[in-house]
Formats: C-alpha cells, sequence, structure tokens
C-alpha cells in the first residue's frame, strides 16, 4: 500500500512488504563448513577485471593475492582459504546469463592457513595516502552493490575536499537484513572503519542513515559512537529505495545532486556500512574481502538466516546448508527482489557483489493479469527519480526510444517501485529494462560504426600517404633519369666539342707547315 510523506526531502517510493523478520533476529551463522572448492572470478567490480598472478598447480594461502588489479579503476581478488591452484578456466558467472568468465579455481586443502599479514601497530596514525593504498591492496569494493573500488572513492574524496562521509545504512530491499545485522553484531568495528574512511579522505564528519525499521541496529551504532563527536546516527523512514545513494543523501542533508553529477560535485561521498566493516578489517586486521554476510532467504528456505561465507563458495552449497528444498524453488534470486538478478543455476559462486540468496517459491513469484492503464498517476508518485514512467513505457511500446530518452529514460534506477504499485499491474520497469538494453545495443552498434569508419578513414589516409609517397618517388626518379640525361648530353656536346677544337688545332697547324 502506497503511503505519501510530507517531507519534502523524500520524493516517491513505496511501502513494500519487508519480509525481513525471519532472518533480522538470528545471529550470523559461522558455522558454513568449508567448500573443496573456492571459485573465484577475476571480474568482481566495476572496471577492468583482475589479471591472474598463478598458474595451475601452484600452492596458495588464505589471503594470498590471486589477481592484482589492473588500472586505476580495478581490484584485485585474493584467496578465500588456503589450497592448490586446481584451474584457471571459464565458469558460469553469477548473472541472468550464466555466460562464463575468467575464474580461478582453488582446491582447498582443509588448513583454512593464512598468509603472513601485515597489521600496523596504531592504525588511526596512518598517513591518508596509506590507508587507501591498503583499502585498495585488499580489494575492498562498494558491498551496496554497486561494487566501486573503495579506494578510488576515498582518493576521490581527498581531491574533492569533502566535508561530509554518508554511511548508507538503509537497507531498503525486501528479505535482506545482512547489513542490519552486522551492525547489531559489529557495530565498533564499521565505527572504526568509518573512522579510517573520514582519516583517508580527511573529511571531518560522517552522517549514519539507518532505517527506522532497525531499532536495534540503530541503538547498538549510537552507542558504539557515543564517543565520536563527528558521527551522527541518524534515522530515517523506511521507505524503498531509500538506499539509493541519491535518495538517502537528499533526506540527510537536503542536497540535491546536479544532473549527470556526483556526490562529490557538492562535498559528500557515500559508502555503504558493510564496505566500512571491510576497511576495518583490510586496516585494522591486514585481511582482505575474502568473505561477506549473505542473506538466505525465501519461503522455499528452512533455515533462513544470515550467513558469513568465503568468497567463491558455490550458492547451491550455501543453500544446501540452510536447507532449501529444492523442490519447492520457482525463482533463485542474487541480491533482493526489486533490484537483484534472476540466476538461472545455483551452480554459481557467491562474489563480493552478494548481499542475498533468495529462494522463491510459486506462490511468491505469482503475477496477477495485466490490464489496461486507468491513468491513475500512481506510478509517478512512486518514483523516486521524479519520472513519467506511463509516458515512457508507452514510447517504448511505439518503438520511440528516443522520445522515451527525452522523458528521462536513463535517469531511470530501475527500482520497480512503479510496478509494484500499478494497480494494473503494468510490468513497468521490464519495459525499462528492455529499453536500456536496446539502447546500449544502439551504442554498441554506433561504436563499431564509428570504429569502422574511424578504420576505413585510417587505411585510405594511409593509402593516401602511400600514394603520394609513390607519387613523390616517381617524381624523384623521373627527376634524377632527366638530370643524368642532361649530364650525359652535356658531356657529350663537351666531348664533341673537344673533338672539334682538336680537329680545328690540327688544320690550322697544317696550314701553317
Amino acid at each position: 500500500m502506497l503511503a505519501l510523506f510530507e517531507n519534502p526531502r523524500l520524493r516517491g517510493g513505496i511501502h513494500a512488504e519487508e519480509h525481513k523478520n525471519q532472518t533480522s533476529g538470528v545471529p550470523i551463522a559461522l558455522d558454513m563448513p568449508l567448500p573443496k572448492k573456492l571459485f573465484i572470478p577475476v571480474q568482481q567490480h566495476v572496471g577492468k577485471p583482475a589479471e591472474p598472478l598463478v598458474k595451475v598447480g601452484d600452492k596458495v594461502l588464505k589471503g594470498q593475492l590471486l589477481a592484482h588489479s589492473q588500472g586505476t579503476i580495478s581490484a584485485p581478488v585474493h584467496a578465500p582459504s588456503s589450497g592448490i591452484i586446481a584451474d584457471v578456466v571459464e565458469y558460469p558467472a553469477p548473472h541472468p546469463s550464466a555466460l562464463p568468465i575468467r575464474t580461478i579455481i582453488i582446491q582447498t586443502d582443509g588448513l583454512d592457513q593464512w598468509a603472513a599479514v601485515d597489521i600496523p601497530t596504531d592504525p588511526f596514525q596512518l598517513a591518508a595516502t596509506e590507508i587507501c593504498a591498503r583499502v585498495g591492496a585488499a580489494g575492498v569494493v562498494g558491498l551496496g552493490g554497486a561494487v566501486f573500488p573503495s579506494a578510488v572513492k576515498l582518493d576521490l574524496g581527498r581531491k574533492n575536499k569533502i566535508h561530509t562521509l554518508i554511511i548508507n545504512a538503509g537497507e531498503c530491499e525486501p528479505y535482506l537484513t545482512c547489513d542490519d545485522r552486522l551492525m547489531q553484531e559489529r557495530a565498533g568495528e564499521i565505527v572504526s572503519g568509518i573512522r579510517l574512511m573520514l582519516l583517508g579522505m580527511n573529511a571531518p564528519e560522517a552522517t549514519i542513515g539507518i532505517e527506522d525499521n532497525k531499532p536495534e541496529a540503530y541503538a547498538a551504532m549510537r552507542t558504539a559512537c557515543a564517543a565520536f563527536a563527528n558521527i551522527k546516527v541518524v534515522q530515517v523512514p523506511t521507505r524503498y529505495p531509500m538506499g539509493w545513494d541519491r535518495q538517502m543523501l537528499r533526506y540527510l542533508t537536503g542536497w540535491e545532486i546536479p544532473a549527470d553529477g556526483r556526490a562529490t560535485d557538492i562535498g559528500v561521498v557515500i559508502h555503504n556500512v558493510a564496505t566500512a566493516h571491510a576497511v576495518y578489517r583490510a586496516v585494522c586486521l591486514g585481511q582482505p574481502l575474502i568473505t561477506r554476510v549473505v542473506t538466505v532467504s525465501g519461503s522455499a528456505v528452512d533455515k533462513p538466516q544470515n550467513v558469513e561465507v568465503l568468497i567463491g563458495t558455490l550458492m547451491s552449497e550455501v543453500l544446501a546448508h540452510c536447507e532449501v528444498k529444492k523442490t519447492k524453488v520457482a525463482r533463485l534470486i542474487m541480491g533482493g527482489p526489486m533490484m537483484g538478478d534472476a540466476l538461472p543455476i545455483s551452480e554459481v559462486p557467491v562474489v563480493k557483489a552478494c548481499s542475498g540468496i533468495l529462494a522463491l517459491s510459486e506462490q511468491d513469484i505469482e503475477l496477477p493479469e495485466v490490464k489496461p492503464c486507468i491513468r491513475c498517476s500512481t506510478c509517478v508518485t512512486a518514483c523516486p527519480v521524479g519520472l513519467l514512467p506511463l509516458e515512457m513505457a508507452s514510447r517504448i511500446r511505439a518503438n520511440q526510444l528516443d522520445a522515451a530518452v527525452d522523458l528521462g529514460l536513463k535517469d531511470c534506477i530501475n527500482c520497480g517501485s512503479c510496478s509494484y504499485v500499478c494497480p494494473s499491474s503494468i510490468p513497468l520497469v521490464h519495459y525499462f529494462k528492455f529499453a536500456a538494453g536496446e539502447l546500449y545495443k544502439r551504442q554498441q552498434m554506433e561504436h563499431k560504426a564509428e570504429q569502422t569508419k574511424r578504420l576505413i578513414d585510417d587505411r585510405n589516409q594511409r593509402m593516401e600517404i602511400i600514394r603520394l609517397e609513390q607519387e613523390a618517388e616517381a617524381r624523384r626518379v623521373m627527376e634524377a633519369r632527366a638530370a643524368r640525361a642532361r649530364e650525359q648530353e652535356l658531356a657529350k656536346q663537351k666531348a664533341q666539342q673537344a673533338l672539334s677544337d682538336i680537329a680545328t688545332k690540327v688544320t690550322v697547324e697544317e696550314g701553317n707547315s
């Protein structure tokens, strides 16, 4: 049911069924068995994939670097446990396409033996650049779903003179409670991570935004922050998609990010609360990002809970640990039900972007019949971006993608709020995702055409240069030949003149005699 807020800082959104009670009160499970094999993709972040350093047969220790980052926007990956490199192959990715990506497979040895770690004597005395370097070397990325390399954001923050760090603890997606449990159980470690982030950016203060449906987490974070006046904890309304960074920023500060701009443009950097915990581990404990807390829930799960899982563990093993009834699973989702990815198979690895694994039954995904639009504008009210969902959908149905772009299609965050509240059950967000895919294909084709044109132009330019060089060479040869001919003619004339001079001399001498 849609409820409207009078707060002008809160635009659109919905109250979705939460389904959080099954896991929010259960402690994080630490008893996940060590898998016999771990499957670690080298692409678990935004940017260029990491480049493997290991080869088949190498022995590795827990936390050891497996693949180094490439370029500025990239992140390394590390061994989640000790063992032997069994293979480096193409393996299905945790993506709706399940297309294969380069993956390092570790045959674990059961010892779970750590490599040497570098633990600073006092992490809070480290230089800002050293903090960023350690976060980057640990492979920490945004754990809220964006998986952008965190060290890059910290560096950008320092260069852009950030005045506020916002910690996004909204966790607005239904079912997901991994951040909630992390705050309840490890609030002190999270706050240490936030302090290190502030030092890494030379920023003066931080604000933590927590939805008001997480009172235990709010209380725990308030207690952990009590000694630090520059870190505030604020409750925000429970309203999807409050976890969207721009929505959180607007509510906490009242500021708006400029169109086509970034939060750093207004002096703000936003990080997820789980990312702060990963920063703490990276700097204070010297541990790279090799585990993450994952919510396992859904009506097909007998033991819904949050589990701390090694990166690279197959989702099928996590589901088995939580006693999932395979016969009841109608849909498997990585992430939340609103913006997560539906997976065709469960034999794919848990990666850094995996906040949840939902095993839903038929009753969870049963969709009502689609009816004609009644022009109620409910979708407009629900849109957190302020778009006109129905108008965009009608343009897309008419294959008028440019018109949909003019209405703001590229600003759509695919949150699904419009589809959720539509009384006619029109799958509006599906239209937008389809259109986004078509636009991407069009851009790829245009890029390919531009590349082809550039290659043709380059070839034509090379051929023209060759032609001009050949013509110049031909002219040079002809000029050289003409010069030689002139020289020969001149020599001949000189020879003839010499002969004539000799003949004249002889005649004169004969006459004199």
